[in-house]
């Protein structure tokens, strides 16, 4: 007997099944897993967090949110950026699934009122995961977020996030200069770390000395020269250290407030260097950065911003073929020549059983599977140079970059309707999603 989901019930019971649960490794932080020790709750808690793990894996779930709401404890899955319901808990089983996960990813289960982290490793049909756990008190107990990263899939090269073209060029343009500002910004979870990672391995490491000065987070930065600081060494004389090796790339950590901000603009004729920061996209992260430093300052030293919004691709076993009204094409600006476009199928509704209809295996009928990025940029042209240096507002930057040409989030995000992999109403959706 296990726990499970049964159909057309909120509540979790017991049902008969045979199925395959993840299975998890000794956390990483290296805290001991005794579960002799913790019988009761691994009797109660395990069978529960099996199941709700196992089910949001095979959904392909990159987040499972769990959140006490008074007698019960609803679930959460985010698959693909999108939210879906996993059920409900009652309040016992939420208590014990979320203190034996804990238990799982090495934190303290006796520790409820502060913020804690920690991750295990996982398997589950085969592949390995990479599960990261945090809980967050909150009034009613605490907040379970669970963040599984399918390790089979990689998203490291600019093919594998589908970097367009002549993003690449004004990337390894401006690498080519050894000197000024490349910088890639985003909202929180847009994938900009990735993002940044993919983008870098456009500069040709053989053509140019490419080092870095970062917590990598366990990514790798090919050919780069890692560095480290020297005892005594501050900051500012470790980037010193590292232009007296002659760099012409630098790769940083994430800005995150003014005094590094206006270091690095101020080492802007050293080396071309590399980092990321939170913003919303390229014309509020150039506000950001003014906000920082000053218009004159960031003009002079920023050589191009990049951002990036994820979008749902379609399901390729499943995705629909349909002709566009000419009409659509002119008014959403794609070229006249294309035939066809594509959508998600139609799920029949139940009034029409008679109706052959196969489920999506896939994709789990989402018609969706998987992400990728809609990329824009701002390059500072010498009119764009003159309207940051005088402390342009977000509308303005944008109106020019627009006027000049520079790839756009809806521009790129049309580039994929275009190109099949994603729909027009994903895209609509997408830039409703805040």
């Amino acid at each position: 007997m296990i726990f499970g989901f049964r159909k057309g019930k909120d509540e979790i019971e017991e049902e008969e099944e045979e199925i395959d649960f993840v299975t998890f490794q000794p956390p990483t932080n290296g805290n001991e897993v005794n579960l002799a020790e913790h019988a009761r709750l691994a009797q109660a808690g395990l069978p529960v967090a099996k199941q709700i793990i196992s089910d949001a894996l095979g959904r392909r779930a990159e987040l499972i949110r769990v959140e006490p709401k008074g007698e019960q404890s609803s679930v959460t899955f985010t698959i693909d950026g999108v939210p879906y319901s996993g059920g409900r808990l009652s309040k016992q089983q939420g208590l014990a699934f979320t203190q034996i996960t804990k238990h799982l990813a090495g934190l303290d289960v006796k520790v409820r009122k502060e913020a804690q982290q920690g991750g295990m490793p996982a398997e589950f049909d085969e592949k390995d995961y990479e599960i990261r756990v945090e809980s967050v008190p909150v009034k009613t107990g605490e907040r379970l977020l669970i963040h599984a990263r399918d390790l089979s899939i990689s998203l490291t090269t600019p093919d594998d996030l589908n970097i367009p073209q002549v993003l690449r060029e004004k990337i390894r343009e401006a690498a080519a200069t050894k000197q000024g500002v490349i910088t890639f910004c985003g909202p929180a979870r847009s994938g900009t770390t990735t993002t940044t990672f993919a983008a870098m391995r456009v500069i040709d490491a053989y053509l140019y000395a490419v080092y870095s000065f970062a917590d990598l987070q366990g990514r790798e930065l090919p050919y780069a020269t890692e560095f480290k600081p020297q005892a005594g060494d501050d900051y500012e004389a470790t980037l010193n250290r590292i232009f007296r090796q002659e760099a012409d790339v630098l790769f940083v950590d994430p800005l995150k407030d003014s005094e590094r901000t206006k270091l690095i603009l101020s080492l802007k004729d050293k080396a071309c260097i590399a980092f990321e920061f939170s913003a919303r996209d390229a014309a509020h992260g150039i506000a950001q950065l003014t906000e920082w430093s000053d218009g004159k300052s960031l003009a002079g030293g920023l050589s191009i911003i990049i951002s990036q919004k994820l979008i749902r691709t379609l399901c390729d076993k499943c995705k629909q073929a349909y002709r566009p009204n000419p009409k659509l094409l002119a008014k959403l600006g794609l070229p006249e020549e294309t035939k066809m476009l594509f959508r998600p199928p139609e799920i029949p509704e139940e009034e029409n059983p008679e109706e052959e209809y196969e489920p999506c295996r896939k994709c789990g009928e989402l018609g969706y599977y998987g992400r990728t990025a809609m990329f824009e940029f701002i390059e500072m042209t010498e009119e764009m140079k003159k309207l940051v240096s005088q402390g342009a507002k977000t509308a303005q930057i944008q109106a020019l970059a627009k006027k000049e040409g520079m790839l756009a989030l809806q521009k790129d995000g049309l580039r994929l309707v275009a190109e099949g992999v994603t729909s027009l109403e994903e895209l609509q959706r997408a830039f409703k999603a805040k």
